[in-house]
């Protein structure tokens, strides 16, 4: 089906449901949903306030819950764990995988987390706290512990026997085998198991070149493995060789997804860490920690600057104009750097697909505020940088400290905002017209903030100290 089709049906479910809430017609809402995706209701709960969030978990039934919890981001899905009770989060955590159901908990308050696992089944809470004891990076963190496992002894019939008796609808693609005190010998493929003799010790079908990993890999090196051997499953196995579980391909395609996105980020100067709460004053201090240090950065710049206008010693620029011209790089490269953060975080969104990230008012809305607290916190630091720059490389001058600090700060404060505009709606406009959305992130951003930015600048500047 189309991208375009799909928004399309995804926002007409959205008018749909939210006119079922207004109506409070929870039967029909309920007949609605039921015949939804998951995934789909995920998207739609995103958008959706505490309380029509509260009414659509209380008529879903409680393996859809779970999946949609599981699927929303983990901003929404925060808010999701306040509003929901302690007996509907154990019964949720009972519906899930025993890996997604170890992430889950990993994102709740240690005390909730704790009451949750106590009031579960003492096997399966045992398993998830075992998964939860390794790196959520790691091998061990997002493996599967629920495999099927056979001695080496044991015969073609007796596997088949054990695959039938597996009370799980999880997917197989082979049986693994382990010697007496459980160390992992090889795996052996359903195909294989199939069609030889059932008499067939399973020991004389064992691939010898099985590709294993270790509980402690870390979560890239087991993507780049999979990569580079096309794997569809593996094998995971402790320090002394023993097996523990197996992480499948799809796994896999989540945590690439996660590099990807942690790396596009980090070279926009945010991190994904912004999206872990619904907060714009959280977003904002996110990216402050990587703006500030740009801040410092360019402050040295304009102190070189301001340097080498004595040792250059020009006497026929204005002084006025050398001070300005100072503190330019600081201009271009902060408001730079805010378009580009708006910017990665848009294409992103459009990437994924999410619907949040489709519809442009809201994502408008969010990145405004955002930039808002982002340029006002840089104007006002700025100002400081440039008062005491000013004033400790010119206190005899005939500049008007005052006034050319205002005009940097009100500069900084309006390049940001222009750049935060272009950051936000040029991926819109150029997925709009057909074009790859990730093009606006990066040199075309960087450069028509450049010009615009300096332009205010200096505008400013002109008109205020004249």
């Amino acid at each position: 089906m189309p991208d375009e089709q799909r928004q399309l049906l995804r926002q007409i479910l959205l008018q749909q449901i939210e006119l079922l809430l207004e109506a409070n017609n929870t039967t029909a809402l309920a007949r609605l949903l039921s015949d939804r995706r998951s995934s789909d209701i995920a998207e739609i709960v995103e958008l959706l306030d505490d309380e029509q969030r509260r009414i659509i978990f209380d008529v879903l039934d409680k393996p859809t819950a779970a999946e949609v919890l599981e699927k929303v981001d983990e901003a929404t899905r925060g808010e999701l764990f306040e509003l929901l009770k302690e007996k509907e989060l154990e019964s949720i955590v009972s519906e899930l995988d025993l890996d997604d159901a170890a992430d889950l908990l990993a994102e709740l308050p240690d005390e909730l987390s704790q009451k949750v696992l106590k009031n579960i089944e003492p096997a399966e809470s045992a398993k998830i706290k075992k998964l939860m004891s390794y790196s959520e990076d790691s091998a061990g963190g997002i493996m599967d512990p629920v495999l099927i496992s056979a001695s080496e002894d044991a015969t073609v019939a007796e596997a088949i026997s054990k695959i039938r008796a597996a009370e799980t609808d999880e997917d197989f693609f082979s049986v693994y085998v382990v010697d007496k005190t459980g160390r992992f010998l090889g795996d052996v493929r359903i195909r294989l198991l199939l069609t030889g003799p059932e008499s067939t010790k399973i020991s004389s079908l064992i691939d010898p070149d099985t590709i294993y990993v270790t509980a402690n890999a870390d979560q890239e090196e087991v993507r780049n493995i999979f990569s580079k051997n096309d794997l569809i499953v593996a094998p995971v196995l402790d320090r002394n060789h023993k097996l523990l579980g197996r992480i499948t391909a799809d796994r896999i395609i989540e945590v690439a997804e996660e590099e990807a996105a942690e790396d596009l980020y980090t070279m926009a100067g945010t991190d994904p860490d912004e999206l872990d709460k619904i907060s714009v004053f959280h977003a904002a201090r996110v990216r402050m920690t990587w703006l500030l240090p740009c801040l410092i950065g360019t402050g040295i710049t304009a102190l070189v600057i301001m340097f080498f206008y004595e040792k250059f010693n020009i006497k026929n620029l204005s002084l006025i104009y050398t001070a300005a011209f100072a503190f330019v790089p600081m201009i271009a490269a902060i408001s730079g750097n805010a378009g580009l953060q708006t910017s990665a975080i848009v294409v992103s969104g459009l990437a994924t697909g999410h619907l949040a990230a489709l519809k442009l008012s809201q994502v408008f809305t969010r990145e405004v505020r955002i930039a808002l607290l982002v340029a006002l916190s840089c104007g006002i630091i700025g100002g400081v940088v440039c008062a005491f720059l000013l004033n400790y490389r010119t206190p005899e001058s005939t500049v008007e400290p005052v006034r050319v600090v205002f005009a940097f700060g009100t500069a900084m404060f309006s390049a940001i905002m222009v750049a935060t505009t272009l950051g936000l709606f040029l991926p819109f406009l150029f997925r709009r017209i057909g074009i790859d959305p990730a093009i606006s992130s990066g040199p075309l951003v960087t450069t028509a903030n450049d010009s615009i930015s300096v332009a205010i600048y200096m505008t400013l500047t002109l008109l205020l100290v004249q």
